[in-house]
């Protein structure tokens, strides 16, 4: 697989769909892409933590075979940037996405990526809100989409390889998915660690 599926889909957010994440933040297109380039590996990344777990890829597999199927990307877009976030459809309830993904992690993925991206808690959170309908749509026309026969253990491995790449590229992704999600939820973080994952992004960019 040449590509991560986060390189995959950042590449699909190219262009308008960038542009309206951008209008909705409020923030300049290239810290959207800086940030969006962050969240992806970050979300992915724990998405193949959760279906490590027992059970956790065949509950992944099934919301999306429920919940998730039937909108293409475009549609998930318009229904996320078009303010009907949590509207009462599973499908664009972010905030109850989120909780699934992340669990009691969220608050520390949100202000890990706030910092490293420099956009905020509030302005990470929502953007992670936005995103996360998005991969799950993603996910579901990857799998299921070419005859949907996809089936929990390829689901998982997929994930699984995802998180890997995280870790190895380091970055944003990588540095965040680490400090966020593999403490364990120990909250042994501390706010250096996080700092120094946005001065590792920052740093780049300059």
């Amino acid at each position: 697989m040449s590509n991560s599926l986060a390189d995959e889909l950042f590449q699909q957010l190219q262009g308008a769909p960038l542009q309206q994440l951008s209008q909705q933040l409020g923030t300049d297109q290239s810290q959207t892409s800086s940030a969006v380039g962050a969240a992806l590996p970050l979300l992915l990344g724990a998405l193949g933590k959760n279906t490590a777990q027992p059970g956790g890829a065949e509950a992944l597999l099934g919301a999306l075979q429920k919940d998730h199927t039937g909108l293409d990307l475009g549609g998930v877009l318009g229904a996320v940037l078009g303010g009907s976030l949590g509207g009462g459809s599973r499908q664009t309830d972010g905030a109850a996405i989120l909780g699934h993904i992340f669990g009691g992690n969220q608050p520390r993925a949100e202000a890990g990526l706030g910092q490293a991206t420099g956009l905020g808690n509030d302005r990470a959170g929502q953007l992670l809100q936005m995103l996360a309908p998005i991969v799950l749509s993603f996910l579901a026309q990857r799998f299921l989409g070419q005859g949907g026969n996809a089936d929990a253990g390829s689901l998982g491995q997929v994930l699984g390889q995802e998180r890997q790449v995280a870790q190895q590229q380091g970055g944003a992704g990588g540095g965040l998915l680490g400090a966020v999600l593999d403490q364990d939820g120990d909250g042994q973080l501390g706010i250096g660690d996080l700092l120094k994952i946005g001065g590792g992004l920052l740093g780049g960019k300059s």
